[in-house]
C-alpha cells in the first residue's frame, strides 16, 4: 500500500454548513483526516483540510483525480474558491520550536507589522498564524510562529518594537500558557498612579523633604532601605487617621480594576508586592479581590506614627523573595508567575518571574523585563497572557459587570 496527502483549501463567504458540506464530500472517499484549520476574517472563510488517501498503486492516481473533481464540484455548489495541492510532510522539529509574539499598538501601523515580520524572517522564523485579540483600548495581535530561537528573537524584536513605536512580548508556546498562574503587581505608579509615601508626606507638611530624599535615591546616592527609613522618619507624630485620607485619594491606573477583576474571574492568583505601606494598601486590595499583600508596615503608638518601619523592609530583594514565597504558598511553579512593575526596585522580581512585565517603566525595569508596555492601560497586560478582549467581556458577563460599548473604530 502507498499513501498520498492532499491539502484542500476552500475560501469564500462564510455561512453555516460549509464545513459539513466539505467533509460530507470527503466521506465518500477512502481518506483519513490528518489536520484541519479554519479562519474567518470579516465574514470571509478560509477552511483547509489535510487528508491522506490510502490506495493500491494501480488506482491511486484515478482516486486522487476523482477526489479533486468532487471537491471542485462541491466548491462550485458553495460558490467558493478551492485549491488542492500535495500535502507537505509535517515538520515536527519546527512545531516544537514555537513562539507567541504579541504586538500592541495605539494605533497599530503597517510599518510596525512589516518590521516585526522582517525580524522574524531574518532569524529563520516562520509566521504560522496571525490573529487579533483586541481592538480597544489598544490593537493587539498575536503572531504564532516557529523555527526561531526564542532569546535571540526576543532581543531583536524588543529593539525593533522600540524603533517603530509598539509594545511587544515574545514567549515560548507550550503547556505553561495554560493552568493556574500567579500574578504579582507592584503598587506605586503601577496599580495606582500615586506614590503613597509622597501623599502621606504632603499631609505631614514634609513633601519637599521627602521629594529631596527620593531624588537622591533615584540618583544612586542612597539605597532604598536607607531612603525609606529617612522618609518615614519625617512622618513621626502624624495622626494615624490621616492614612484614611490618603487611602481616599488613591487613583487607580486606567485598566487596573479590569485587570484584577478579569484575573480573579478566570481563576488566577493575584497579589500585591509593594515598597509602600500595608496600612494604606490593604483596604484597596480587599476592594479589588486581591489574594495577598506583601508591603512595609508603619509603626503606630497611641494613634500616631512613630516614624519607624516595623519588621522586614520590602526592598528590591524583598520583592523577589515575596514572589517566590507566594508561588510556594499557592503551589504555582515559578515559570507560571507574572510580575508587573515600573522601577529599579522591581528589577529582581521581574527577572525571577516566568514573565516580567515593565509597565511604563524606567530604564532599569525595561531592560530586566521580558515585555515592556508603554500604553497607559494596565489591563493591556491581559493580552500578553493570551487573554482576548472577548475573554474579558465574557468574564465581565459572568461577574455581572456591564462592559462599556467599544468606540467605533475601523479595525
Amino acid at each position: 500500500m502507498t499513501s498520498q496527502t492532499l491539502l484542500l483549501t476552500l475560501s469564500g463567504t462564510d455561512r453555516p454548513g460549509v464545513t459539513k458540506t466539505l467533509f460530507a464530500t470527503l466521506a465518500k472517499h477512502p481518506v483519513t483526516v490528518i489536520d484541519i484549520e479554519q479562519l474567518v476574517v470579516r465574514g470571509r472563510l478560509v477552511l483547509s483540510a489535510l487528508v491522506e488517501v490510502d490506495t493500491g498503486a494501480a488506482d491511486k492516481d484515478e482516486l486522487v483525480s476523482l477526489l479533486r473533481h468532487d471537491i471542485r464540484a462541491t466548491a462550485a455548489a458553495l460558490d467558493m474558491d478551492v485549491t488542492t495541492v500535495p500535502g507537505a510532510v509535517e515538520d515536527n522539529e519546527r512545531r516544537r520550536a514555537r513562539v507567541h509574539v504579541t504586538i500592541l499598538g495605539a494605533p497599530l501601523r503597517p510599518d510596525a507589522v512589516s518590521r516585526i515580520a522582517e525580524e522574524i524572517a531574518n532569524r529563520g522564523g516562520n509566521i504560522d498564524r496571525i490573529r487579533r485579540i483586541a481592538s480597544y483600548p489598544v490593537t493587539a495581535v498575536v503572531f504564532e510562529g516557529s523555527g526561531a530561537e526564542l532569546h535571540d528573537l526576543r532581543r531583536a524584536l524588543v529593539a525593533a518594537a522600540a524603533e517603530v513605536g509598539v509594545d511587544i512580548a515574545v514567549q515560548e508556546s507550550g503547556l505553561d500558557r495554560r493552568g493556574q498562574h500567579l500574578v504579582v503587581i507592584d503598587v506605586d505608579s503601577t496599580l495606582i498612579r500615586n506614590e503613597i509615601i509622597d501623599l502621606i508626606a504632603e499631609h505631614a507638611g514634609v513633601g519637599a523633604q521627602v521629594a529631596e530624599i527620593t531624588a537622591q535615591t533615584m540618583a544612586g546616592h542612597l539605597d532604598f532601605t536607607t531612603a525609606l527609613r529617612a522618609r518615614v522618619g519625617l512622618l513621626k507624630g502624624l495622626p494615624v487617621g490621616v492614612l484614611d485620607e490618603v487611602r481616599a485619594s488613591l487613583e487607580l491606573t486606567p485598566g487596573a480594576r479590569t485587570l484584577c477583576r478579569t484575573l480573579n474571574t478566570l481563576g488566577y492568583r493575584v497579589c500585591l508586592v509593594s515598597g509602600g505601606f500595608t496600612e494604606v494598601i490593604k483596604p484597596l486590595a480587599d476592594e479589588l479581590g486581591i489574594d495577598d499583600v506583601r508591603a512595609n508596615h508603619l509603626g503606630v503608638r497611641d494613634g500616631y506614627l512613630t516614624g519607624e518601619v516595623v519588621g522586614m523592609i520590602v526592598d528590591r530583594q524583598g520583592k523577589r523573595a515575596a514572589l517566590e514565597e507566594l508561588a510556594e504558598k499557592y503551589e504555582i511553579p515559578m515559570r507560571r508567575t507574572i510580575a508587573i512593575g515600573d522601577g529599579a526596585n522591581d528589577v529582581a522580581m521581574l527577572e525571577a518571574a516566568g514573565l516580567g512585565v515593565s509597565f511604563n517603566g524606567k530604564a532599569a525595569a525595561r531592560e530586566a523585563a521580558d515585555a515592556a508596555l508603554s500604553v497607559p492601560y494596565l489591563d493591556s497586560v491581559l493580552y500578553l497572557l493570551g487573554i482576548t478582549r472577548e475573554d474579558i467581556e465574557g468574564a465581565d458577563a459572568r461577574a455581572g459587570v456591564v462592559t462599556p460599548t467599544p468606540p467605533s473604530v475601523l479595525h
